[in-house]
């Protein structure tokens, strides 16, 4: 599957799970690891966990496994791995605390962010 097409099914799946400031980092002329990092919030380790389980499952749909899950059983960070999109869910103090966006500098910000 395309690195673009599966960033928009996973928009579409944390939307869906009522994901707070979704933001897609496009890396491809940095990062030889992935093409897209997506940054987003959840209100508790609950929907941060739960929101990692609509994503999983939503792609399963589509054929599709993570290479890897971090984090879930804490619910402050769960990393999930699709290869060409790694997907970063946090509780707001863990995004505010680790900053990933600042991190990756001023790279293009693609897609949207909602509050």
């Amino acid at each position: 599957m395309k690195s673009n097409v599966l960033k928009s099914l996973i928009e579409q799946a944390l939307d869906d799970a009522k994901g707070r400031e979704i933001t897609t980092l496009d890396v491809r002329g940095i990062s030889d690891v992935t093409d897209y990092m997506i940054i987003v919030s959840g209100t508790s380790g609950r929907h941060v966990s739960s929101m990692a389980d609509r994503v999983a499952e939503d792609l399963r749909k589509q054929g599709q496994r993570p290479l890897g899950i971090e984090g879930q059983d804490t619910g402050d960070w769960v990393l999930l791995d699709y290869g060409d999109v790694l997907v970063h869910i946090m509780k707001p103090e863990t995004r505010d605390f680790y900053n990933l966006e600042k991190l990756w500098g001023d790279m293009s910000v693609s897609g949207r962010v909602e509050q």
